[in-house]
């Protein structure tokens, strides 16, 4: 099966998660948000494996440049899944879906190397 990588092109973690990959021989499909938007299914099951506060990168450029009424209404999981749906950089890249049906959310070279 091949691994799914979910990011934007000019993400540094994406492009450090994508050379490893790589490099470590993997078969990757990789799916721009910028070009295709978050997909909705996909989201639903990140959100259910790794709940919202996770995924929601609070860190980011596009977080901070969000209107502050949009950011004080993110409360759960509904209204981050809204968010995220609407600014796809939001999301906290990359994340994979693993082979095995694992999903992994931001780029950990130590944690990959064990898989």
């Amino acid at each position: 099966m091949t691994i799914t990588l979910y990011g934007i092109p000019n993400c540094d973690t994406v492009k450090k998660a994508r050379a490893w990959l790589q490099q470590a021989g993997h078969d990757v499909r990789f799916v721009d948000f910028k070009k295709a938007g978050v997909p909705e299914d996909r989201l639903d099951a990140w959100l259910a494996n790794a709940g919202w506060e996770r995924l929601l990168n609070r860190q980011g450029t596009t977080w901070r440049k969000l209107d502050d009424a949009v950011r004080a209404a993110v409360v759960d999981g509904a209204s981050a899944r809204a968010v995220m749906l609407a600014h796809p950089s939001v999301v906290k890249r990359p994340v994979v879906e693993w082979a095995d049906g694992r999903i992994t959310i931001g780029f950990d070279e130590a944690q990959w190397a064990q898989r």
